[in-house]
């Protein structure tokens, strides 16, 4: 199975940018679908960025012109760049795979929780005012 590690998580001030890395073994990422989630404490676990079955990148609608999604096949590597960042961005961040199998995603499915089977162990991004 896939395994991801992520990193470039940090603190830093509103306004900052960072850029997380998550860095994929044991398989191609291009045989998976990606994607970020984000966790705060005492909230549920929330869809941040993904892919859809055409490529095109997804985000949730408090992110969307803020994060960029991005991958690097070669380097097996998924990144999320994060700019003007809010303290409400203070959080866990997670990456995520499924294995495609031939199966279409929504961009929906590709912000669900439940529609991805490996995970990491995330990094953490705190943001003050």
């Amino acid at each position: 199975q896939v395994q991801l590690v992520e990193s470039g998580g940090g603190s830093v001030q509103a306004g900052g940018s960072l850029r997380l890395s998550c860095a994929a073994s044991g398989y191609p990422i291009s045989n998976y679908y990606m994607g970020w989630f984000r966790q705060a404490p005492g909230k549920e676990r929330e869809g941040v960025a993904g892919f859809d079955s055409d490529g095109w990148s997804v985000y949730t609608a408090s992110v969307q012109g803020r994060f960029t999604i991005s991958k690097d096949n070669a380097k097996n590597t998924l990144y999320l760049q994060l700019n003007s960042l809010k303290p409400e961005d203070t959080a866990m961040y997670y990456c995520a795979a499924d294995l495609r199998g031939g199966r279409s995603r929504s961009g929906i499915q590709a912000l669900s929780v439940r529609t991805y089977r490996y995970w990491g162990q995330g990094t953490q991004v705190t943001v003050s005012s």
